[in-house]
């Protein structure tokens, strides 16, 4: 999928009911440049700071259903508003950036844009934003519920057991070992070689064999 710079309304199709408007707003206000791009396997969206007399940047993964859509422009948005008030002067998920994204949550979830459920396992981030998605595994599962389109088999290798074997969408067979620091490492079955998978790499769940 090519990437895409959306015209406002055309960006309300990513978007859950009643959020279009502040989102735009929020966009107009800061002049922000937003892109929608292809699925990115390690990151769900990015920041770039303007630069010189440019506009701020955002970019968000096309393939995330309205609501991941929404949450991951706003921790982008944080970024944002982090680097405006302080520049590169703070951490970038230091506890200037958790204290922007929290209030931002909480702005949203007041607006009653999101189910019960959703809104539930968001009072842990508005409490302690997590620096990446990567620390946010089970409100990303609960997300992904909401997909229009379900993948059969498929997990969250956070939620596969050390020493199970996985298979990715190219259809290569691995089995997961430990945890290193935040990502994970695992065995390609047919090398022997050891690469490393995000934690929300989404996996198709293999019979285990000795």
């Amino acid at each position: 999928m090519p990437i895409h710079e959306h015209p406002m309304q055309a960006l309300a199709a990513y978007l859950p009911d009643h959020a279009f408007e502040p989102v735009v707003a929020y966009i107009h206000q800061y002049k922000i440049h937003l892109t929608v791009t292809r699925q990115r396997k390690s990151v769900l969206g990015d920041y770039r700071h303007a630069g010189g007399w440019g506009n701020h940047k955002i970019s968000i993964n096309g393939n995330l259903n309205k609501f991941e859509f929404l949450i991951t422009f706003l921790h982008e948005l944080a970024h944002l508003f982090t680097y405006v008030l302080h520049q590169n002067r703070v951490e970038p998920h230091g506890k200037e950036w958790k204290q922007n994204y929290s209030l931002l949550l909480q702005d949203f979830v007041a607006k009653g844009i999101f189910p019960p459920d959703i809104v539930t396992a968001l009072q842990k981030s508005i409490r302690n934003p997590s620096a990446t998605a990567n620390g946010e595994t089970e409100l990303l599962a609960l997300l992904r519920t909401y997909n229009t389109t379900q993948k059969i088999g498929y997990v969250i290798l956070e939620h596969l057991p050390d020493g199970h074997l996985f298979a990715t969408e190219e259809g290569k067979l691995f089995r997961k070992m430990g945890k290193r620091r935040k990502r994970y490492e695992c065995v390609e079955v047919a090398t022997g070689r050891r690469f490393s998978f995000s934690s929300i790499a989404e996996v198709k769940v293999v019979a285990n064999q000795a």
